[in-house]
């Protein structure tokens, strides 16, 4: 399993995500893994760096992820590491 970089702090997840994930017959697991070990997913490469600054200076972090199904969802720790939200772009 991958480091993490990062703390997590308490995990929540938007009830459109949770719908976009059984949906799609996943679970939040493997999305949390990836983005706390930097794996950024679905970005751009100034969007990653802005990502790897934030970790060090300790700023806002958020990754984005397609599903099996092609749903998009983003993972949004915030610049304190006290949570991570999954949640649908749009219900950002």
């Amino acid at each position: 399993m991958a480091t993490a970089r990062f703390s997590l702090g308490s995990t929540v997840a938007t009830p459109g995500a949770i719908t976009a994930l059984a949906r799609a017959g996943e679970t939040p697991l493997p999305y949390l893994v990836r983005h706390s070990a930097g794996d950024w997913g679905e970005l751009d490469r100034e969007d990653k760096a802005e990502n790897e600054s934030a970790v060090k200076d300790g700023l806002r972090i958020l990754s984005a992820y397609l599903l099996a199904d092609g749903t998009r969802i983003w993972v949004i720790t915030e610049a304190d590491r006290s949570a991570t939200t999954i949640l649908l772009p749009e219900e950002y």
